[in-house]
């Protein structure tokens, strides 16, 4: 006999109905991004590398302006730009005529955005960047707007319907721009080769920040590292290993170079009547896991949680000088 088919309540119908409207929110902006990416190898490809050397070589900084909703997605693309290595702030179009116009100089470049191209707020903009001969990159929708028609560079982006069921409200057309803003971005970022280590000193703060950090800002050195030679008894190396708190302990060779480590998973393998009469190396596992201590801290969580383990050994060339454990890295905020 068939089971009986769910009763479709009105809360259900109406929470379908608002996962179909999301779905239909995300593919028209989809369609629009895929656009961009389409005109990006024709027509727009030209022009964008042109906007990206324009921006590189300017000896100031990048001013992003609009204002609506382009306004809003300027602020967050100077701000993208601005943390990727490229100094950028937001001007807000209407704004400009009544005194912030004194923020731009000949030595900057502008990145104008606006859908239409025909807001009556950009004109005196316009007007102050050729007065000045200042570079103007035009992020428009219309090749023959106004502020197109200004521009040095035209940045023209597709066609698109907004998600908006009236094709009125800004979305599809807000998140190509924003798309765009980023691309060109990255694009700078990956121009001028802008490292993790770069981008580390501009994001000192937050769980960004955190990860950012540096295996040696956040181990423990010096007599706090658990460590034993060759040839000692897991009695005395019981005993470092406990005393130190760090659930392990580090056994190096005559050298000095780490050679091994013994861990509680290693006491539990290898528990016997005569475990505390054996050496330790009889016992360690050889050649673990290690870390330098210039390795970003996002990239001792990703080690530890690959390798399903809690503490890692810092070592230089091979020379433990330090111990990284999963809490430190919960402390700061990475993990």
């Amino acid at each position: 006999m068939a089971k009986p088919k769910p009763l479709m309540t009105k809360s259900s119908g109406r929470n379908d109905d608002a996962i179909q409207s999301a779905l239909r929110t995300l593919d028209a902006e989809g369609s629009g991004v895929a656009a961009i990416a389409a005109a990006l190898q024709s027509d727009l490809g030209a022009p964008f590398t042109a906007a990206t050397d324009l921006v590189r070589k300017a000896k100031g900084r990048l001013i992003v302006t609009g204002l609506g909703k382009s306004g809003h997605i300027g602020r967050k693309v100077a701000a993208t730009f601005a943390s990727t290595g490229t100094p950028a702030f937001f001007v807000h179009a209407a704004e400009a005529s009544h005194g912030d116009l004194g923020m731009i100089t000949p030595d900057d470049v502008i990145l104008a955005l606006s859908w239409s191209g025909e807001q009556p707020e950009m004109r005196n903009l316009i007007a102050y960047a050729a007065r000045f001969g200042i570079p103007l990159i035009a992020m428009t929708a219309d090749k023959d707007s106004t502020l197109s028609k200004a521009a040095d560079v035209q940045l023209t982006l597709p066609k698109a319907r907004e998600a908006c069921p009236h094709n009125l409200a800004p979305t599809t057309s807000s998140l190509m721009m924003l798309a765009l803003g980023d691309a060109l971005a990255i694009a700078l970022l990956e121009g001028r080769g802008f490292t993790s280590t770069d981008f580390s000193v501009l994001h000192p703060g937050g769980k960004l920040g955190a990860m950012l950090k540096y295996t040696r800002d956040l181990m423990h050195g010096g007599d706090k590292v658990p460590l034993k030679p060759l040839g000692t008894k897991m009695s005395e190396a019981l005993v470092e290993m406990s005393a130190k708190g760090f659930g392990c302990v580090g056994i190096v060779d005559a050298r000095g170079l780490i050679a091994g480590i013994i861990t509680d998973g290693d006491l539990r393998r290898h528990m016997r009547p005569d475990l505390m009469t054996l050496t330790v190396d009889e016992v360690m596992t050889r050649d673990p896991k290690t870390v330098g201590r210039d390795t970003l801290a996002g990239e001792v969580v990703e080690i530890l949680n690959s390798a399903k383990i809690t503490t890692l050994i810092v070592t230089d060339a091979k020379k433990p000088v330090g111990i990284i454990h999963l809490h430190d890295l919960l402390r700061a905020g990475v993990a």
